[in-house]
């Protein structure tokens, strides 16, 4: 190690470190949900996000899909945080099982 830092690694986290937006957004008033996953067949050059928005119950899980877009990773990104400062909180939920 040298002095002033340059090459000093540390193990803290500050947060999620990924390279897409990734997870469940619900909205303020608990009646919709946004899925946001990355298209695994887009390439690494060209990374694709897709949001699906889904009807939300009265406890704020997944109840029917309303509509589903495709976007470039630059555009997921400013939906993301867009939406959180519009009130949408993150959340840690998993798909309902099909019937």
């Amino acid at each position: 190690m040298t002095l002033g830092g340059a090459n000093v690694w540390s193990n803290f986290s500050y947060g999620y470190r990924n390279e897409s937006p990734s997870g469940w957004l619900l909205n303020p008033d608990r009646s919709r949900l946004i899925l946001f996953t990355r298209n695994k067949k887009s390439n690494s050059n060209n990374i694709r996000i897709y949001a699906h928005t889904y009807y939300a119950n009265d406890i704020g899980e997944p109840s029917a899909i309303k509509s589903s877009s495709q976007m470039h990773l630059d555009n997921a990104w400013d939906k993301w945080h867009d939406l959180q400062l519009e009130g949408w909180t993150f959340e840690e939920l998993e798909l309902p099982e099909s019937a």
